[in-house]
């Protein structure tokens, strides 16, 4: 497939804002600042075609009025902190022709495809202050249909912040109203002086991940991705399979995602043949908005999420119960409560540096905590409102993950069929890829 005449305008929004600078959060300077892709097709529109861009970009136009901080730009400023310049400079619109029909994307899996429908950003040749904190590609087909590639800045919006976004523009795209304005005000997560907590907390997801005991540099192997679909009956059988576990060691059972992590975890370390005493690290996300006293308000904008992590050995991870792995990832999900986060929040408000508290998920760079063997990084967007994306031409035929190439990373989502099934995305070395498959299944059954 090739891709071509792409041409961009930028889009800023519809009446003035607000200008100035907008402090960010420290969860919003750590973990994951670079840009999340993902990627909507949707079926020939009866609309002309050149009907179908200006509504999307009259309508991206007066939704960034209520969003207006995705119109800014970052910049650095002291100690290894961003703040947010709120200047209008607008978003990155992209316009492109496909020489291909959605029928010839493979069931529109993840591949090398969407390199070319998702815009990349050129982190290494842009300065900072220049990089777009919203960038998206519409891509026709030719059968007419279209695609909706967008990376939006993890350092500005979270999951939830970004769909809420996305749900918002499509109203408008309708002729509606915008009808939840996003709260914009973050000095709800900014650290106290005196600090909130006095709480003495090991935040050990700070900390230097495991590396393989034979020393080999992992960054440099291929990876692939693959999506690996969980049927209502298998996600069933695994829930099952992790409360098996005495009824007496939990106050209530599992949950699916505690259950499915925990088996991607466990499968990991079996496809990847570890040593026993290998370390292994699983690094995942807890969306704190109702963690908080009070809660943080509707439609908070911005991240609320903190990162966690669960250790052990290879070893105890596949030669114990799924429960077992159940329960580490539950032990860790538990301690995230209001006095948790706000320890959290005050331990980066006292670093020096937070630069280096950046990229806490799998990365094949060479700079930065790396997450892949002997390690995973899981996200769950099972709580995300995924879904029903209509910009006034119909709902999405598929939504998904856009690239994703960094060894041990995977997502887990529901699948689009509405039938209980899940679906986990995942990026693997190519050495260590059919034989996950193979345990995947094969360890649901057994």
């Amino acid at each position: 497939m090739r891709v071509f005449n792409k041409t961009f305008c930028m889009v800023k929004p519809a009446d003035q804002t607000w200008s100035g600078k907008l402090a960010l959060s420290e969860l919003d300077q750590t973990g994951l600042t670079t840009h999340v892709p993902t990627i909507y097709f949707y079926k020939q529109s009866p609309e002309d075609w050149l009907i179908v861009l200006q509504t999307l970009k009259a309508s991206l136009s007066s939704t960034l009025v209520h969003f207006f901080p995705l119109a800014g730009r970052l910049s650095f400023i002291t100690r290894g902190r961003l703040e947010l310049d709120c200047n209008g400079t607008g978003v990155q619109f992209l316009e492109a022709y496909a020489d291909a029909n959605l029928a010839d994307l493979d069931s529109l899996l993840p591949s090398p495809v969407y390199h070319q429908l998702i815009p990349s950003i050129d982190y290494q040749n842009t300065p900072l202050e220049e990089i777009p904190l919203l960038v998206l590609q519409v891509t026709r087909f030719v059968c007419g249909g279209f695609s909706l590639g967008l990376s939006i800045s993890h350092a500005v919006a979270d999951g939830q912040s970004a769909l809420h976004f996305v749900s918002e523009w499509a109203r408008v795209s309708r002729g509606e109203l915008v009808e939840t304005p996003p709260y914009l005000d973050r000095k709800v997560l900014r650290a106290g002086d005196p600090p909130r907590t006095l709480k003495m907390v090991n935040h050990e997801q700070f900390c230097p991940p495991p590396v393989l005991i034979d020393g080999e540099n992992e960054r440099e192997n291929e990876t692939t991705v693959t999506m690996l679909k969980l049927t209502a009956t298998q996600v069933e059988k695994l829930r099952n399979k992790a409360n098996q576990i005495q009824k007496s060691e939990v106050s209530r059972g599992f949950t699916r995602y505690e259950a499915i992590t925990a088996h991607i975890w466990r499968t990991s370390c079996k496809a990847r043949k570890h040593k026993p005493e290998q370390p292994t690290a699983l690094a995942f996300c807890v969306d704190i908005r109702n963690k908080m006293r009070p809660p943080l308000p509707q439609k908070y904008f911005g991240n609320a999420i903190v990162n966690m992590i669960a250790t052990g050995c290879s070893g105890e991870i596949v030669s114990n119960p799924l429960g077992f792995v159940s329960s580490k990832i539950r032990d860790a999900i538990k301690n995230v409560d209001d006095e948790y986060v706000n320890s959290v929040i005050d331990f980066l408000k006292n670093q020096d540096d937070l630069s280096r508290f950046r990229e806490l998920i799998p990365t094949s760079g060479d700079e930065g905590h790396f997450y892949g063997n002997p390690n995973v990084g899981v996200i769950s967007w099972l709580t995300l409102p995924l879904y029903g994306a209509d910009f006034g031409w119909g709902k999405e035929v598929h939504m998904g993950p856009g690239t994703h190439d960094s060894d041990g990373d995977s997502l887990i989502l529901h699948g689009k069929d509405g039938d209980g099934s899940l679906v986990v995305a995942l990026c693997l070395q190519v050495r260590h890829m059919e034989e996950f498959k193979k345990v995947f299944y094969q360890d649901i059954d057994m």
